[in-house]
């Protein structure tokens, strides 16, 4: 990810600024981060109260095991958030990267040029969702619910009713057997490292400090020559890539695919980011609300799946959990922009 902000560094000023009710952004962050903190408390010890062995490290294997995509697929999408737009797009793209691959894979491409496939596309798809948004001005939402639907149909005419199995084992072991050493499945340790590289991104990068001005004031970003346009273009063709990495994954980890593969993990995906405490209005955010999120999300339905609830039930507090990530966080928001709206009417 190149920064690629402009030849004026100053951001608006209310980057670094206080809310209107004289509270300092910081503060806000910390005091959801604890929050959060507090909540994983809970969790671990609802979860332990459920079952003896849920505090044990192969217990938390596994929760990294059933994690890793979607955390991974979580930090692109918190930098797309935090500049006030969304791609709903990534479960669907997930699942059509996998289904590339294991098509080219059967069709007697190597393991690799497959995978490089399944990253081109990822790349494709995001660049077409980049394009739609930011160069032709069409709302996210509408655009990623329609590339959902898109991708995943691709995916189909792709494989068809096709289960594609017969990966290599040197490959599809990193789905049952943790790094070497340690208890740490390999996609939550990918997560972990790409997480501290987002977070220097986001924390300590110009372009960082651009995509919080985007979120916070859009034009005034624009005015001040930040590169709105070609910024958010940037981020969903990386995300579109991470998604498509996170469908290698998922596949590598299943030693199988089809063209179903990951359908409704966008849930949990948006549920991650707004319960980490990323803004749905844009310009607030931190990469370690959302890492204690995704902890906070797999320890809660490991502990659920113990308990053997389910899975319909787990969506429902899934879809709660969504609610209060946007509600709570964000209530403060809500209420200032009805107040500014009510002062223009007056």
């Amino acid at each position: 990810m190149t920064p690629d902000i402009t030849t004026k560094p100053a951001a608006p000023t209310s980057y670094r600024g206080s809310d209107e009710g004289g509270q300092p952004r910081w503060r806000e962050l910390v005091r959801w981060e604890t929050a959060l903190v507090f909540v994983l408390i809970g969790v671990l010890i609802f979860g332990s109260q459920q079952s003896a062995n849920f505090m044990n490290s192969t217990n938390f294997f596994y929760i990294g095991l059933n994690m890793g995509e979607i955390a991974i697929m979580a930090l692109p999408l918190t930098l797309i958030v935090m500049t006030g737009e969304i791609d709903l797009s990534v479960a669907s793209m997930l699942g059509l990267s996998g289904t590339v691959m294991g098509s080219l894979f059967h069709d007697g491409w190597s393991i690799w040029a497959a995978m490089a496939a399944a990253l081109a596309v990822g790349a494709a798809g995001g660049a077409l969702n980049g394009l739609l948004i930011s160069k032709l001005g069409l709302p996210s939402i509408a655009v990623t619910i329609g590339t959902l639907t898109l991708f995943r149909g691709l995916a189909e005419i792709v494989l068809a009713p096709r289960t594609i199995t017969g990966f290599p084992t040197s490959l599809t072991k990193i789905g049952v057997l943790p790094v070497q050493g340690t208890q740490i499945a390999w996609s939550a340790l990918i997560f972990l490292v790409l997480a501290v590289i987002f977070g220097v991104v986001l924390h300590a990068t110009p372009l960082g400090r651009s995509i919080v001005a985007i979120g916070l004031q859009p034009e005034a970003a624009r005015f001040s020559g930040v590169r709105v346009d070609r910024i958010k273009f940037g981020l969903y063709v990386v995300s579109g890539i991470f998604c498509a990495f996170a469908g290698i994954l998922f596949t590598l980890k299943n030693s199988s695919v089809s063209y179903d593969a990951g359908t409704g993990l966008e849930l949990n995906v948006v549920a991650i980011v707004l319960l980490g405490g990323v803004s749905i209005f844009g310009g607030r955010g931190t990469v370690v609300g959302v890492v204690l999120a995704v902890v906070i999300v797999g320890c809660l339905q490991q502990a659920l799946t113990q308990m053997g609830v389910k899975a319909e039930v787990q969506n429902i507090v899934t879809g709660a959990l969504l609610l209060v990530s946007v509600v709570v966080p964000n209530s403060g928001e809500a209420v200032r922009r009805l107040r500014a709206r009510a002062r223009r009417a007056g």
